[in-house]
């Protein structure tokens, strides 16, 4: 295999910048049909916490197509993975119904998120909609890692455009049967289940190809690989979870909490493709050289995606925020300085998961787990500093200043574990 070239990253990466791109519109979508509703407030603040908390349950799934990338090596090493794709799917499901349709609800969303009892409500509504979304997120998982593997990313994109066109038909459907946050909930599930479909049949009809001396791990060697993945999943989603709790005890709970679902769904849209660069690594990487070359690549499109994030907090927000998704004028003036100051997300969030790329092909995702771990530490021990000075900010740049904070940790944290591991573990890497 020769060098890795600019050009062999873009045609890899680009269509699975398109899936997140396409993804993070389905969230945008449901934010403007939101947005455009009478008590636009509480559908968007309690959809936005629906999120945060499915994201927060949900999250162990989200390492699945990871876990497919590293090892999936034939038929024995695919039933392992698939094995905890289901255990994970059944675990997540059961968490999400104890929300939705147990007294266990009052007690997450009330006391301890302290959340407004008019959207604590609409958020019940809403997670009882989104129990049944793990199955097919995480079977998704698997099969984009299978098409993954075999390079055939532009699969993911085109099945993501069809999710996208089904969304729009749902959301005109849905009117009929439900109101408010819950016509999220509704419109969502319904394009991912058709968006698994294609995936699974995708990752069907690609033909691997397979090394016949591959050994395949054992199914225990992939569960204790795939698990802390999993683990430090979780506690990625435990930072907007907390800064969710802090902002709902702040004066302007309400706005905050809409407007943190508004600017988490841009950056979903503009940073979330950073995230793929984690499978670029595992998938591409094979020495030095590589690397160099991925982490140009990482710095140039960082460069271009924040820049998108100025220009619509600045002089394309009437347009994008106000026009494009009918954003209320206090809101979208509430929003802008914050938003703003996410320019810089998708630097520190890409350099994260270049990071989060060496740990996996090392095979030490143990200390994946340690890092995101330190984050929720963090948050924690600024909660009470938070509400006992009152900083002078809205609760929104409170939210913001905590989401950038937490990631520069990370990233720093990842630095210093991989400069003290070095050759340690270079043998384990891809080559």
């Amino acid at each position: 295999m020769g060098r890795l070239r600019q050009r062999d990253i873009a045609l890899f990466f680009f269509p699975l910048l398109l899936n997140v791109q396409l993804m993070s519109i389905s969230h945008t979508v449901i934010n403007g049909a939101l947005a455009r509703l009478e008590d636009y407030v509480t559908a968007l603040a309690g959809f936005s916490v629906a999120m945060v908390i499915h994201l927060f349950i949900a999250s162990p799934s989200y390492q699945n197509h990871t876990v497919a990338i590293a090892m999936v090596r034939g038929r024995r090493s695919l039933k392992a993975v698939l094995l905890f794709v289901l255990l994970v799917a059944a675990y997540v499901s059961l968490m999400l119904s104890l929300i939705a349709f147990t007294p266990l609800g009052n007690l997450v969303l009330e006391r301890i998120l302290s959340t407004p009892p008019q959207i604590a409500e609409e958020t019940r509504r809403t997670l009882r909609l989104l129990v049944l979304l793990p199955l097919f997120t995480g079977l998704r998982g698997l099969f984009q890692g299978l098409v993954i593997q075999a390079r055939r990313t532009s699969l993911v994109s085109l099945a993501t455009g069809v999710r996208v066109g089904f969304l729009l038909l749902l959301l005109t459907l849905g009117n009929s049967w439900f109101s408010g946050a819950a016509l999220g909930a509704f419109a969502l599930v319904g394009c991912i289940m058709i968006e698994t479909l294609l995936m699974g049949l995708f990752a069907w009809r690609v033909h691997l190809p397979r090394d016949k001396e591959a050994v395949e791990d054992s199914t225990g060697s992939i569960l204790r690989y795939a698990f802390p993945l999993a683990w430090s999943s979780c506690l990625q989603q435990t930072v907007p979870l907390l800064i969710n709790a802090i902002i709902s005890r702040l004066p302007d709970a309400p706005l905050a909490l809409a407007a943190f679902g508004v600017i988490r769904g841009f950056l979903f849209l503009l940073a979330g493709p950073m995230r793929n660069l984690q499978q670029a690594y595992l998938t591409l990487v094979r020495g030095d050289e590589d690397r160099a070359v991925l982490v140009r690549f990482h710095l140039l499109l960082a460069i271009g995606m924040g820049a998108l994030i100025l220009l619509v907090a600045g002089p394309l927000s009437a347009t994008v925020l106000g026009g494009w998704l009918g954003v209320a004028d206090r809101l979208r003036g509430y929003i802008t300085w914050p938003l703003a100051a996410c320019g810089i997300f998708p630097l520190l969030y890409g350099t994260t998961n270049l990071l989060r790329g060496w740990f996996a092909g090392a095979r030490q995702t143990a200390r994946l787990g340690h890092s995101t771990l330190l984050k929720g530490f963090f948050i924690l021990l600024l909660w009470p500093l938070i509400l006992w000075l009152r900083p002078p900010l809205s609760g929104i740049g409170v939210a913001i200043m905590l989401l950038i904070a937490a990631e520069i940790l990370e990233t720093v944290y990842l630095a210093r574990q991989r400069s003290k591991l070095g050759s340690r573990v270079e043998h384990l890497l891809p080559r």
